[in-house]
């Protein structure tokens, strides 16, 4: 197996190692890679992976893609300490109008998952909070490890939930479970998050990338044609409601990130 390490994207000013990239038969495993903030995401790492998304879409060697974290997290999900320094709300009031996807690393990253066009298979080895959890829902086939568990804690934060998962969710969990993760913040561990949709199979944690990649690369070997085509029609009839609640969910995010009980929240989970 060969691998680079980095952004896929040079000048993305992304951290050499933020990402890892390997391929193999037709697959391309993308590893998040800040195992000492248990894979959390910040700029960099928003940015590098969105690269990465888009680099693999564009390249027809590439059948299938998956997605992993380093260490013993899959993602925590935002970096708090990026979190805490979020500006008051004028002053993203004034500025949010003025910034394009490409200058918000955060959004271009949710667009290029929801519009993936090949098929996403996630390797859930650890730990996933919040985006960890979320993203989970645009991934068309998830292996989890037994060890793993998963949490969105939006409402304990005072926050809501991004990445449309407030479509997705219920979509394909059904709404009790969907509130559960979403309004009470409960845990998922690994047989919840099958018996929830949202993943295939319970793997040791110690067998998870063999039982992946073997899976992965028997979907690879199918025609890339066929894979796209098939992945496209699936998406079509969802396409505009994802793309409009990501919207929807980033302009109530960006009115809650810095408020009062957003910021005591922060302070009570650093206090911890």
């Amino acid at each position: 197996m060969s691998a680079q390490t980095g952004s896929t994207s040079p000048g993305s000013g992304a951290e050499p190692d933020v990402v890892l990239v390997a391929d193999q038969a037709g697959v391309r495993t993308l590893t998040m890679n800040r195992p000492q903030r248990l894979n959390a995401f910040n700029q960099r790492l928003f940015a590098a992976l969105a690269d990465a998304f888009t680099d693999a879409a564009a390249d027809d060697s590439v059948h299938v893609v998956v997605l992993t974290g380093a260490g013993r997290a899959f993602t925590a999900g935002a970096d708090l300490t990026d979190m805490s320094r979020a500006p008051a709300a004028e002053e993203r009031a004034a500025t949010a109008s003025d910034r394009s996807p490409r200058d918000n690393p955060f959004d271009r990253l949710l667009q290029q998952t929801e519009a993936f066009p090949k098929p996403l298979v996630g390797a859930i080895n650890g730990v996933g909070a919040g985006l960890g959890f979320t993203i989970v829902a645009h991934c068309d086939f998830a292996f989890i490890a037994r060890s793993a568990r998963l949490r969105t804690p939006f409402s304990q934060l005072g926050l809501v939930p991004e990445a449309s998962s407030s479509y997705l969710f219920p979509l394909r969990m059904g709404w009790q479970k969907a509130a559960l993760a979403l309004i009470a913040g409960e845990w998922f561990d690994a047989q919840a998050t099958v018996d929830a949709g949202l993943a295939l199979a319970v793997c040791e944690d110690e067998t998870l990338m063999a039982e992946t990649m073997r899976f992965a690369t028997r979907l690879a070997a199918s025609p890339l044609q066929s894979l796209r085509g098939t992945k496209e029609l699936m998406l079509r009839a969802h396409r505009t409601a994802i793309a409009d609640t990501r919207r929807e969910e980033l302009t109530m995010l960006a009115r809650l990130v810095g408020t009062p009980a957003n910021r005591a929240a922060l302070e009570a989970f650093h206090s911890r």
